[in-house]
């Protein structure tokens, strides 16, 4: 409880110090609204002329505790653009596909809308969003503070389809206490999994109730461990399924093996009822894969010292890039106002600014009073680990069927990984059923 209240009492310093010098309101919201709103740049002289717009933006980023910072990046907006008013619908991610896919279907979409980068291939596919070269063209913004791998992050054959928002990668976060009860070194940037899995080796001795390492067998940790052993699942033009080559097979060995021979990962069923996260958080499991985003959960709820360093590799390192981008629906009736507010969240400095000091991904948008300021906030202290990394992420694959691709492989990764495959035969398998499913080329 006593961490909880620190964590508050940090986001509103914070809020305050970032709109410091404005008039105080009734509640702590209503204050650092208004104090956001005092601070953004005043209108153009004509934009109050125009005819009262509201924009619908549905989103998932801001379920994971982030309401106050999206609401206060809509104050700063409509400060800017008082004819134009954002009404925000935010759901949970594991909802929010469905709930998109449904309002799109019945003809009901959004104005604008957030998408993960892995999903908005197949938005493109389905004419679902609009592209937007034209509207930047003839924005006045600087778009050039956003990072050239975002922008191809959202584009498709040379096409802009949406607003770079966020991105993350994923690192190696440990439990710094029980490296130090188990008398083993801290992982360093130059580590293998063979390093890795040996310290796991002794942090699992302390007990039968400690493991030594989290590492998801899924998907969307595969196509990215693959790529460590010098493989991938798809060939570099993306037209054939190579599930199974032989260095596939080798990674997804290793993954099983740490599971059911050494145990130095929790299975399925030792887990219970707790996510990957909320086992870590119990204080008795050495290492976690797990990406940026865990932060400011971890900071909340981890009893215990912990730290981060690049993500081990095999032949190679390779870590994920996560993007998250804005888009607008091919459906609106106020595109140019839509274009206008996820311009305004992809490119904004205090955006940025704000996304930084609350605990977010980082923003697409390079800014360095930002960017320093991200590397002073602890935990945990090793943040230029997330930096590093940057120097070995790889996309998920661009396919508009990667949805599709993704709960085939995910079945069979998952028979692996429970042993009643072994990975050479779970990989064969999805080999053939994604043959057989999916069309590429």
């Amino acid at each position: 409880m006593l961490k909880k209240l620190t964590v508050i009492l940090m986001v509103a310093m914070l809020v305050m110090g970032l709109f410091s010098g404005c008039q105080a309101a009734t509640t702590t919201e209503t204050a650092a609204t208004a104090e956001a709103s005092e601070t953004a740049t005043e209108p153009a002289a004509d934009s109050t002329t125009h005819e009262p717009i509201t924009i619908d933006f549905m989103n998932f980023s801001a379920n994971e505790g982030g309401l106050l910072t999206l609401g206060l990046m809509k104050d700063l907006f409509e400060k800017e653009n008082p004819n134009i008013t954002i009404n925000i619908e935010t759901f949970g991610y594991d909802t929010y596909a469905t709930q998109l896919q449904t309002r799109i279907g019945g003809g009901d979409a959004p104005d604008c809308f957030e998408l993960g980068v892995d999903a908005f291939p197949s938005y493109v596919d389905q004419n679902a969003i609009l592209p937007l070269d034209d509207f930047a063209a003839a924005s006045t913004t600087d778009l050039s503070v956003l990072t050239e791998k975002s922008v191809q992050a959202f584009s498709l054959d040379g096409t802009r389809y949406g607003m770079p928002y966020s991105y993350s990668t994923v690192v190696l976060i440990y439990n710094k206490d029980l490296f130090d009860q188990a008398g083993v070194s801290y992982p360093t940037a130059d580590w293998t999994w063979a390093d890795a899995d040996a310290a796991a080796l002794k942090i699992k001795a302390l007990g039968d109730d400690y493991y030594g390492l989290i590492q998801p067998i899924s998907t969307y940790e595969f196509f990215k461990v693959v790529k460590q052993y010098g493989g991938g699942l798809l060939n570099d033009d993306n037209t054939a399924f190579t599930v199974n080559r032989s260095e596939n097979v080798e990674a997804l060995q290793r993954l099983c093996d740490n599971v059911l021979v050494t145990n130095i990962c929790p299975s399925t069923e030792q887990r219970g009822s707790l996510d990957e996260w909320g086992v870590f958080k119990l204080g008795k499991t050495g290492m976690i894969v797990t990406g940026i985003w865990a932060f400011p959960s971890f900071t909340t709820d981890c009893a215990f010292n912990w730290d981060i360093a690049v993500e081990p590799g095999a032949v190679t390192k390779a870590t994920h890039y996560f993007a998250n981008g804005l888009c607008v629906s091919a459906d609106s009736k106020n595109a140019e106002a839509a274009y206008k507010w996820i311009e305004f969240l992809a490119t904004s400095e205090q955006v940025a600014q704000l996304r930084v000091q609350l605990g977010w991904e980082l923003p697409c948008a390079m800014y360095q009073s930002a960017m320093d300021q991200y590397a002073t906030l602890t935990p945990p202290a090793n943040r230029q680990a997330v930096f590093d990394s940057l120097e070995y992420v790889v996309p998920v694959p661009q396919i508009a069927e990667f949805s599709q691709m993704a709960d085939i492989l995910g079945a069979e990764l998952e028979a692996a990984a429970n042993g009643s495959k072994t990975p050479q035969q779970a990989l064969d398998d999805a080999q053939a059923e994604l043959e057989a499913a999916i069309t590429l080329g």
